[in-house]
């Protein structure tokens, strides 16, 4: 049965992305935040960048209005403005690779540390949200990719019925859903740095809030959690995004060269070279997220039954 308050909820965060984008594009135009075309990117004319002002604005509405029914989401959106704030500015101009690593492990730890996590646990659930945050910027390199990875992974986080997740997860992916009107297939806007991160730390973060709590009562069970389980099912929720990134930094660093250093060796470049078609790109990169996402539902409900 249609849940009506959802769906509203959902058809508003869609018309705030879609509405909101217009202005981001113009804001973006009038202060030269352009992305310049070069030979390690695919398009060839400059672009708007800050197509995620809408996402981050908007998700701060929803935190005002949900904060008291859901005290994370005070935390979770203090956060997500460092995020959004240090990568709009680095669209801008250019931060420092570390300033930026730094910025992304505090906001980071004002989800996880109030968790009340054990030591290892806290440190793995650290990283994994700062390694999220980046790596959903890495996979950014095709229209409308970024954004389709991440409303898939919002469609999880309602499939697994946490109360709250369900009614945050269905705006944020409508939300994106409204962005990816302007992004896809034709680009009128990039999310830009601000955007992308925003992205991987908002479905981390959730996630982590959501999901790992319930998992928590399991860790003094009779058959807790172990900590090779929790690291597996980080990895498929992660999907796409940690698999690139995965990939990348080990082809790097077996090339001795930094595993931060830019190329053209990423998922969608491979496929671009082989498809040439950035709606095949995305279609393949979709599918395979999808996979990803269903075997972390697989784990996290078999995790649950045990």
């Amino acid at each position: 049965m249609l849940d009506v308050r959802l769906f509203v909820l959902g058809l508003a965060g869609f018309f705030w992305g879609g509405l909101t984008t217009p202005l981001a594009i113009h804001l973006a135009r009038r202060y030269g935040i352009m992305d310049i075309p070069d030979a390690r990117k695919i398009h060839t004319v400059q672009m708007p960048r800050g197509g995620g002002l809408g996402l981050w604005t908007g998700y701060l509405l929803l935190a005002l209005c949900l904060a008291d029914h859901l005290p994370s989401l005070r935390l979770i959106a203090t956060g997500a403005t460092v995020i959004f704030l240090c990568g709009y500015l680095d669209d801008m101009c250019s931060l420092s690779p570390f300033l930026r690593l730094g910025l992304h492990f505090i906001a980071a730890s004002l989800t996880v540390l109030p968790l009340g996590l054990p030591p290892v646990t806290a440190a793995v659930m650290l990283i994994w949200v700062a390694g999220m945050t980046s790596a959903y910027n890495l996979i950014d390199g095709v229209n409308g990719l970024c954004l389709s990875l991440f409303i898939a992974a919002s469609v999880v986080l309602c499939h697994l019925k946490v109360p709250g997740a369900t009614a945050v997860g269905a705006c944020m992916g409508a939300m994106a859903l409204g962005v990816l009107c302007w992004n896809f297939p034709a680009a009128q806007t990039f999310l830009g740095d601000g955007g992308s991160t925003l992205l991987g730390y908002l479905f981390a973060s959730h996630f982590v809030t959501s999901a790992l709590p319930i998992l928590q009562m399991k860790l003094h069970s009779s058959s807790p959690v172990r900590l090779h389980e929790l690291i597996l099912l980080l990895l498929l929720f992660g999907g796409v995004p940690v698999l690139d990134t995965m990939v990348a930094f080990s082809r790097r660093i077996l090339k001795g060269k930094s595993p931060f250093y830019p190329d053209k060796g990423h998922l969608h470049h491979l496929l671009m070279s082989l498809t040439g078609s950035p709606l095949w790109s995305v279609s393949v990169l979709l599918v395979l997220q999808a996979l990803t996402l269903a075997g972390g539902v697989a784990v996290y409900t078999r995790l649950l039954a045990r």
